[in-house]
């Protein structure tokens, strides 16, 4: 049951009362259409983290058997030797973009050994396997990267939607319901008034006659 708003009986918080009254069915307005643009964000956010994960998963499974068959072509000590000459520090650069209001991270990964021409071990001792397993270590890293941005971003639009349904039902079930019982009692409250006024003065009427 709604509560009544405290107020004082009067035209002029009446009036106040119904102009509050649009605003809030404006503001609900534009709040159920945010949800449902972010609800459509969201379902495709899900679904692009769904396909992201089935990605990373099979760029794993080519990655190790790339590494599988290296390790057996060059044995896993020699394997081992040109995997350490490979290492180098990761750089990833990070920054954001605006998906129906909320702000989401962007992940990018900068320019690897390979992109740049230097894949750190040697191309004439090691056989196209080794040049396989690195490029699919690279992919399964963007794959990573990619995962990790979509992930973050499910996660914020979840938040907000959240956040924006209370916005919502505190409008539909608090706010509005509260301004339209207050007008109602109020309007009520005027008529009964108009009524007594009208009787007080027929009976005036009575009286001077």
């Amino acid at each position: 049951m709604p509560e009544l708003i405290k107020v004082r009986p009067t035209k002029v918080e009446l009036v106040k009362l119904k102009r509050k009254l649009s605003l809030a069915q404006r503001v609900q307005k534009i709040v159920k259409d945010r949800l449902s643009i972010l609800t459509m964000e969201f379902l495709q956010t899900a679904r692009e983290t769904a396909e992201a994960k089935r990605n990373l998963i099979d760029a794993l499974t080519k990655l190790y058997r790339a590494l599988s068959i290296a390790a057996g072509y060059h044995g896993y000590i020699v394997l081992e030797k040109e995997l350490i000459a490979t290492e180098s520090d990761l750089k990833v650069t990070a920054g954001s973009r605006n998906i129906a209001g909320v702000r989401v991270p962007s992940f990018e990964l900068a320019d690897t050994p390979s992109k740049v021409g230097m894949r750190g071990y040697s191309l004439v001792d090691t056989s196209s396997w080794l040049d396989r397993a690195a490029e699919l270590s690279e992919e399964n890293l963007r794959a990573i990267i990619e995962l990790a941005e979509l992930q973050q971003n499910f996660e914020l639009l979840a938040m907000e939607i959240k956040r924006t349904k209370r916005i919502a039902n505190a409008l539909e079930y608090i706010v509005i319901p509260g301004l339209q019982v207050t007008i109602n009692y109020l309007n009520m409250k005027f008529e009964e008034r108009d009524r007594e006024e009208k009787a007080r003065l027929k009976r005036v009427k009575v009286l001077v006659a």
